[in-house]
């Protein structure tokens, strides 16, 4: 840590960007949301930060408390990383990052996304339907699963399979992302075999458009 550059500066949000402010550093504790990963995991889901990068990144991490590192035993028998309690209340500030850069007037389009993205997009950009609404729907994602639970107007989302899912949405990543967040239509995806859908499709369509993304704000000289 003391090698590392600090802002010398007294305010408690310095301090903060002193601990998780380096590059990637963010991008690592958001993948680490979903739960313990292995390196190759993160490298996978960070295909552009180096394997040197990475691994100073986690050393930091770690050394400031924000995540750990775990051995598994057999028959993984492999190091895994972590967060920690503390580094999990970091999951806020993400999301807000989140409702703030969505807005950006010069917001890049068409990157990729990861699953943690598009797990975490879930939480950031929910907007409670009103009413009375309670379902649970299933998202499968080649070997990842995860359980989405809507009541009195919150969205709780959790690994692992739903028991008695009212409706069931099966694609990868980026095709689950476009129609979520970007508009795509679901029958389009579904003729193209990109998606399938089981169960109540009612339900699926109506999730589908709980997570409405802010328009950019509009700055004077900055075209929107």
């Amino acid at each position: 840590m003391a090698s590392k550059r600090s802002y010398e500066d007294g305010c408690a949000a310095a301090h903060a960007l002193d601990l998780i402010g380096e590059r990637w550093a963010l991008l690592v504790v958001r993948e680490l949301l979903l739960g313990p990963r292995r390196f190759t995991d993160l490298r996978a889901a960070l295909p552009g930060i180096s394997p040197n990068v990475l691994t100073q990144r986690l050393v930091d991490l770690e050394e400031t408390g924000v995540l750990r590192r775990r051995h598994l035993p057999a028959p993984a028998a492999s190091w895994v990383y972590e967060l920690t309690s503390w580094g999990y209340e970091l999951e806020p500030v993400l999301q807000q990052l989140g409702r703030w850069g969505v807005r950006s007037p010069v917001r890049p389009q068409g990157h990729p996304i990861s699953l943690a993205t598009l797990i975490t997009a879930l939480k950031t950009m929910f907007q409670s339907p009103g009413g009375e609404l309670k379902a649970t729907l299933e998202l499968r994602m080649g070997r990842d699963t995860f359980t989405v639970r809507l009541e009195d107007g919150q969205i709780a989302v959790e690994p692992g399979e739903a028991r008695h899912p009212s409706a069931v949405l099966t694609g990868d990543v980026p095709t689950l992302g476009g129609l979520i967040f970007g508009g795509q239509p679901l029958q389009a995806a579904e003729a193209e075999g990109r998606v399938a859908v089981e169960g109540d499709r009612a339900l699926a369509e109506h999730f589908l458009r709980l997570f409405p993304l802010p328009g950019p704000v509009v700055l004077s000289g900055v075209a929107s």
